[in-house]
Formats: structure tokens, sequence, C-alpha cells
């Protein structure tokens, strides 16, 4: 009998874990129809410019300081498929473009084509270079000293094509003009596939560079050859150095340059709030194929970076506009402020680290360690599409609907298990003489 009880308070303690399961899927499924219910931010036309304003107001810009700024365009063709890359230079005295003694910084904004905020700060970094606008806390004689030696390419809009798209009201685009991932167009680790690899977003495309967007963009860095190349994207706040592909950073006194930039930028802009590290170790998950791997392994350029300048994590996943861009005045301000002072102190930094403005040695030993200065430094773990990585929330019915299927199933199989339970103690118990 004291069996008996026990497999009964057995399948009943089960039953009451489902019920519970099962509430608990339905306030999900609540909150998952409230967010779909949430209206979707749309592009603050006072706040951004359309790609085409955005060019005639840098092509104005360029006009009005042709003793310091030259603005290229480059086409290329892939199987009907046509794209453009603007490029503006910098240099003080434009018969010293080509000065290879020259300190040259490659600066890419606009690669994900959602990412409007990042091409708003090339024109804010333009305008800075032409001293149309100022750096109020920049020393102007350091940074002076620094202009004069150094070379600036900026692609303002890099994805022309995927931000057409973004414009007509496809506000989580960002691929490219025919549904390719531009940052995972590159020959380091191309196709890879990670467990939660999505090709909505990550498509890698049909081989490494079968874009011209890519290819475009490889053959300017060959040609031009950085010291300094910086991939400037949106989704969080973030500085970033090879590697991507991996949960490691490079050795070697180069590497602990670059580590002890980023920290160094980290603290005198961020506030020490943002993540600093290796893509692929800080981020949450490995990305393949992407530029800045590229441009540290086999362009050789001795700092590669990529920066997040801003992200909403409070935002849902299906806000793309207003998780990836800020939509107030007051943010928009900040953001292109703190990150414009944010790229002149590195211009400072790189040129000194270096050895172009002085042979002043780096002290290695104040170094300090990535793995230290992270640790405790605690990063919601994301999954790589923006969304919040919850078991019960995951954004995909299917798996809700699977995992019903699996209680229940499961409930089914109790009660058949139970039954039998009882069934059997029933014949085996002994017969009770009167």
């Amino acid at each position: 009998m004291a069996y008996n009880l026990y497999v009964q308070v057995f399948c009943y303690s089960f039953l009451l874990i489902f019920t519970s399961i099962h509430c608990i899927i339905s306030d999900k499924n609540n909150d998952l129809s409230q967010q779909q219910q949430q209206p979707i931010t749309p592009i603050n036309r006072d706040l951004y410019r359309t790609s085409d304003s955005l060019m005639e107001e840098i092509e104005a810009l360029v006009n009005r300081h042709q003793d310091r700024l030259h603005l290229e365009t480059f086409q290329s063709t892939n199987k009907g498929y046509h794209a453009e890359l603007n490029v503006v230079t910098y240099c003080r005295n434009r018969t010293a473009i080509d000065d290879k003694s020259k300190f040259r910084i490659l600066l890419s904004f606009g690669q994900h084509a959602r990412e409007l905020i990042t091409s708003e700060l090339a024109l804010r970094i333009l305008s800075i270079l032409s001293e149309e606008q100022f750096l109020p806390k920049m020393d102007p004689l350091l940074l002076n000293k620094t202009l004069e030696k150094i070379v600036i390419k900026v692609v303002p809009v890099e994805n022309l094509n995927g931000r057409k798209k973004v414009e007509a009201g496809d506000l989580c685009e960002r691929r490219n003009g025919r549904g390719v991932d531009l940052n995972r167009n590159w020959s380091v680790d191309w196709g890879k596939k990670e467990k939660d690899f999505d090709p909505y977003e990550e498509n890698p495309g049909t081989a490494p560079f079968s874009e011209p967007e890519a290819q475009l963009m490889r053959k300017l860095s060959m040609s031009f050859d950085p010291h300094i190349w910086v991939n400037v994207h949106s989704g969080m706040e973030a500085l970033f150095m090879p590697y991507d592909h991996k949960n490691t950073t490079p050795t070697g006194l180069q590497s602990q340059k670059m580590k002890l930039m980023l920290e160094t930028l980290n603290h005198l802009h961020c506030g020490d709030r943002c993540a600093v590290g290796s893509g692929g170790g800080s981020v949450g998950y490995l990305a393949h194929g992407t530029t800045t791997d590229y441009m540290y392994d086999v362009a050789r350029v001795p700092m590669s970076f990529t920066f997040e300048i801003y992200g909403d994590e409070k935002a849902s996943s299906r806000d793309c506009f207003k998780m990836f861009n800020p939509v107030d005045h007051s943010t928009f301000n900040r953001v292109l402020n703190e990150w414009s002072a944010t790229f002149f102190s590195m211009f400072n930094l790189g040129a000194h680290q270096m050895n172009l403005q002085d042979s002043t040695p780096i002290k290695v030993d104040h170094l300090i360690s990535i793995d230290d200065y992270l640790n405790g430094y605690l990063i919601e773990r994301k999954n790589r599409y923006g969304e919040k990585k919850e078991f019960l929330d995951l954004g995909l019915q299917e798996i809700r609907t699977y995992f019903r299927l699996f209680l229940l199933s499961s409930v089914m199989l109790m009660f058949m298990f139970c039954s039998r339970i009882a069934k059997s103690n029933r014949s085996h118990m002994p017969t009770i003489s009167l």
C-alpha cells in the first residue's frame, strides 16, 4: 500500500510540474504577443540623412576644402550586380597623399545597412578634419601635429545598396543588395557556420569576395596599406581587436600595443563601460569571414579594430532601428561627440605607438591583461542577432510547439507507467484469510 501511495504522489507531482511549465509558456507567449504589438520605431528623418543626401553633403564638404579633402568613386559588377564605393581621403598636403612615410588610417562605416548612426559619425569626423566643427576638449596643438603626419581614408557608406533597402522600409536589413553579409564575405575562416547560424543574417556569399563591395574594399586596403584599420558598427558599445573567428587575441608586442590602445580609449571616452578584447571572446559568439580578421592576418594591418558605437539592449528584437541607432536628439549628439573624440584620440595614440611621432618605447610591463580586465565584467549573453537568449523566449514558435508536444508525450508515458505499476501490484498482493 505504501508503494502505491508513493507512485500516486509521484504522478500527482509530475502533473503539478507540467501544469506550472505550461503556465510559464503561456505567460511567455503573452509577453511575445505584447512585444509583437509594440510599435516599430521608424527612421527619424530629423536626425538621419538619406544616403543620397549624406553623400551630397560630403561632396559639398570636399568641394569647400579641396586643399585637404579628395573624393573618389570606385565601381564593380559581379553577375549583373553593381556596387560602388565612395572614398574620401584627408591629407593636409594634397600632393603628399601617396607619401608612404605618412601614418595611414583606413576607416569604414555602414558595412551593415541598418546601422545608420555609423555613417553619421563618418560625416562628423570629416567635418572636424575640415575644421568646420571642433572637438572642445582636444589639445589643438597636439592634434595639428598629428594631422600633419597622417593620411586618412574614410568610406562613409560601404554597403550603399543595402542602405537603400533600409531607407525603403526594411529596417532590419543588414546585408548588401543581394542578401550577402559583407562582414562574412572575407577569406579568413570563410563559410564556417556556428550552431545558431541564420542565413538571413549571416549569408557569407558563394565564395570569399564574391561581392563587389568586398572586392573594392580589398583593393583599397591593398593599395593604401594602412597602419590602422577600423570597421565601425553599432549594436553595443565595444572596442574589439582580432580575432572574431576564435576566442583569443593575437600574441606578441603588436597585440599588446593594440590592447593598450583600446584600454586607454575605453578609459578616456567610454568611462570604462565598453567591452574590450577580441570580438570572438567578448561579444558572445564567433564570426567567420570578417573584414577585421582579414586585415590583420592577410593584409597585415598592424592595428586592426572593430568599434561598436551604440546599442539599445532594451529594444525589442523586431524594433531594429531603435536597437542599432539612437532615436532622440540628446543620445544622437552624445554618441557622435563621444565617438568622434575617441577617433581623434586614436589618431594621436596610433601615431605614437607606431613610432612615427617619437621614439618613446611602450612600457610593456604596465600593460593590463585583457583577461584580468574583463574578469568580473558581466556582459549579458545575447545571440548573434540581437535577441536576448532565454530558453523559453527564443522567438521561434516551432521550438515552443515541439516543447509542448514533448511535455504532453511525457505525461502520457508517465500515466501508462503508473497504470502498469498499479496493475502489477494488484496482481501480486497476498490473499488475506479470514
